[in-house]
């Protein structure tokens, strides 16, 4: 993939026109729900809250990867929804949004849940272990941490 085919985009909800919206949330079910074989609600009402930030990767109008980036009321945030394309894995996309999400949020502590299976995934921006692993909807998850 060469550099002027991949555009990184991050945009709250008013800033992001009706079909690339639809693309990211398509992905989204398409790995979680699907791929995965996870029924739960998808969407949750998170991304009309004013100060969510979704991120995107994609190449010739196809988003191939997201993240969703939430802020708490004591100013930290929460990296989510961590998706990539099965067509576009192995490329480095999701480390790309995750590098963009974490200049964004330099500044405050970020949590996330990993699925366990990517903990050293994680790691390898920062975050560490922070609680005890827990089941969400039938596949194990680790809480992390960056910052203070």
């Amino acid at each position: 993939m060469t550099s002027e085919q991949l555009v990184v985009h991050d945009a709250d909800l008013p800033g992001m026109d009706p079909v690339t919206l639809y693309r990211v949330l398509a992905l989204r079910v398409d790995v979680f729900v699907v791929e995965q074989n996870c029924v739960y609600r998808e969407l949750d009402g998170r991304e009309v809250d004013p100060t969510t930030r979704l991120l995107w990767i994609e190449r010739d109008s196809e988003v191939l990867a997201t993240l969703r980036l939430l802020r708490a009321a004591d100013g930290s945030a929460r990296i989510g929804r961590v998706a990539t394309a099965m067509s576009a894995r192995g490329q480095g996309l999701a480390a790309v949004l995750m590098h963009r999400a974490l200049e964004l949020t330099a500044d405050v502590v970020v949590e996330l849940h990993a699925q366990t299976y990517l903990v050293a995934w994680y790691e390898r921006f920062g975050f560490t272990r922070a609680g005890a692993d827990f089941l969400d909807d039938g596949i194990l998850h680790t809480p992390m941490r960056r910052g203070r």
